[in-house]
């Protein structure tokens, strides 16, 4: 089935950024290089977040993670602070264990009343296998972002 095989590239992905993220001290990690807004665990947040919106919030389901998580690094905001160890490791554990819930829910069928919707790139989503489609696109960016402030934290 093509949507294992997209969940599969996401967590291969996922854990290889959190393989190559144990060398960093957590004061790097909630570090906000120059010229960038935000820092590598807001990005990592900001993964799961992004995928709580677009496979449950547009699906209009909302039990997946903390309303005060999803709102810690929903797009548009940023660091409000340091992340503390405990913050770090749910972001971690959540990296993972979001998408074994998601893989789930998705075998369930919870996503049946997906509504259509458009992305800030122009992209039409009609179904949540769209949804899944797009989120290794997204993924990417913010693995990129994490490239990058790695080499300057």
């Amino acid at each position: 089935m093509m949507i294992d095989k997209q969940l599969e590239i996401v967590r291969k992905t996922r854990l290889s950024i959190l393989n190559i993220l144990t060398e960093f001290s957590l004061e790097k990690l909630n570090k906000i290089p120059t010229g960038f807004n935000n820092n590598i665990i807001w990005n990592l947040g900001h993964m799961v977040a992004t995928q709580y919106k677009i496979c449950y919030l547009k699906a209009g389901l909302d039990d997946m993670i903390d309303d005060d998580f999803y709102k810690r690094y929903e797009s548009g905001s940023k660091p409000e602070g340091p992340a503390d160890e405990r913050e770090y490791e749910l972001i971690k554990s959540l990296f993972i264990t979001s998408l074994d819930k998601l893989a789930s829910d998705h075998k369930a069928k919870i996503f049946d009343n997906y509504p259509t919707w458009t992305t800030r790139y122009g992209v039409d989503i009609g179904n949540i296998d769209e949804a899944l489609a797009f989120l290794p696109f997204h993924e990417g960016l913010h693995n990129g972002y994490i490239m990058a402030m790695r080499k300057v934290v």
